[in-house]
């Protein structure tokens, strides 16, 4: 029983991502290696991050469940996702407007592996049932939404055409993706969610974003069309 229970976790996880690459249009095109390319860019930006922070960033003990400096500092290092998935986009997938989809789902997918499939594999198959392994597949799904549209953004941050009365709003999007973690931990700390109103709040914080998002993709791609 536990073992099906396992499969389950894993078909939630990773179904999303095999749909996305074949219903996007990505399969036509070929670009699997691109996005191992982009996951393998993940594993080394987060090598670069961790080496950043033993050795420039001390662990301060602090007495509070929230210690708000460590975890800012934490956040911040997380700048480097966001260059990390510009130079995928403009040194690994250099053409095309869906780049910004191949590097959103390779990183996702590499994110995935990493931290997911080792806690489902030991956790998931143990003796007793347990939700927090399910609620950690459909988590993996939004980080997989939220990925795609923190590169979207990285996308139009870097467009010349983009309106500057939506730069403003591009940026202030990329910078509550840099701090996601923060506003994630006060909301537990003001409101003291459970799990599943936390997977809730993540779910609706990230489709909004999202769908602001896709609006100024689609009217920006709509007037470089125009432009051209």
């Amino acid at each position: 029983m536990t073992f099906f229970h396992f499969i389950n976790c894993v078909a939630v996880s990773y179904v999303p991502y095999v749909l996305i690459y074949r219903t996007s249009g990505l399969q036509e095109y070929s670009v699997f290696w691109k996005c191992v390319q982009a996951g393998a860019a993940y594993l080394f930006t987060q090598l670069c991050k961790m080496l950043v922070l033993a050795t420039f960033f001390p662990v301060y003990d602090s007495s509070s469940s929230f210690d708000f400096v460590g975890e800012l500092m934490k956040c911040t290092i997380d700048i480097a996702d966001l260059v990390g998935l510009h130079l995928v986009m403009t040194k690994l997938v250099a053409k095309g407007q869906m780049k910004f989809l191949v590097a959103g789902l390779g990183w996702a997918g590499a994110e995935l592996l990493v931290t997911r499939f080792i806690p489902l594999w030991v956790g998931a198959r143990g003796v007793e049932f347990d939700w927090k392994y399910m609620q950690m597949s459909f988590e993996s799904n939004i980080n997989l939404i939220h990925n795609v549209i923190v590169a979207t953004l990285v996308w139009l941050y870097s467009r010349y055409y983009l309106h500057k009365a939506l730069l403003p709003l591009v940026v202030g999007f990329l910078f509550l993706s840099v701090y996601r973690p923060i506003v994630i931990q006060i909301l537990i700390q003001c409101f003291s969610l459970g799990s599943w109103s936390l997977l809730l709040s993540k779910a609706l914080f990230t489709l909004s974003i999202g769908l602001i998002t896709l609006e100024i993709y689609l009217t920006q791609s709509t007037e470089s069309n125009s432009y051209h």
